[in-house]
């Protein structure tokens, strides 16, 4: 439809985000300095999506919801994408990685080691301390940012951010 990217990206500067709330996070492989404008919305990678994590934000536009599931990098989303929105030549499929987050059980003193046990990489790790729990360290080297360890968390502690 011409004209939509010039539509929606007009629309965007009507409907600004709130400045406490954090910016959509894109699927694996989005062009980020251009996907707000070239993607159409048109849904064909949510509907894709295996692990549906992809949910459709206020304009239509995807975004990966981690409290469904994690990121598995299939590359379904980028592939059936009928615009220039992904690069699938990129090296990394995005530059997230997890933050843990006020709440955290075990940094309140509460045995918990829910998102250690969800990571595939083993980014996450328990340092034992003599007389406290232990505490959870990221190791944002070894995290992909898939997410796995974001819908476990009982508390709701850990966030996945650029």
């Amino acid at each position: 439809m011409p004209g939509s990217t010039q539509l929606r990206s007009r629309r965007s500067l009507l409907t600004p985000r709130a400045p406490d709330q954090p910016a959509a996070v894109r699927p694996p492989w989005a062009r980020i300095d251009t996907f707000d404008m070239i993607c159409t919305g048109c849904s064909a990678c949510i509907e894709i999506c295996p692990e549906h994590i992809l949910v459709g934000d206020g304009r239509g536009q995807p975004e990966v919801d981690f409290a469904r599931g994690e990121c598995t990098f299939c590359g379904s989303c980028a592939e059936i994408c009928p615009v220039p929105a992904f690069d699938r030549h990129a090296v990394r499929p995005w530059s997230l990685g997890a933050q843990l987050q006020r709440g955290c059980l075990a940094t309140a003193g509460i045995v918990c080691e829910a998102c250690r046990d969800s990571c595939p990489t083993g980014a996450i790790r328990f340092h034992p301390t003599l007389g406290r729990v232990a505490a959870p360290e990221i190791d944002l080297e070894r995290c992909t940012g898939c997410g796995a360890c974001v819908a476990p968390c009982p508390a709701t502690a850990i966030a996945v951010e650029a």
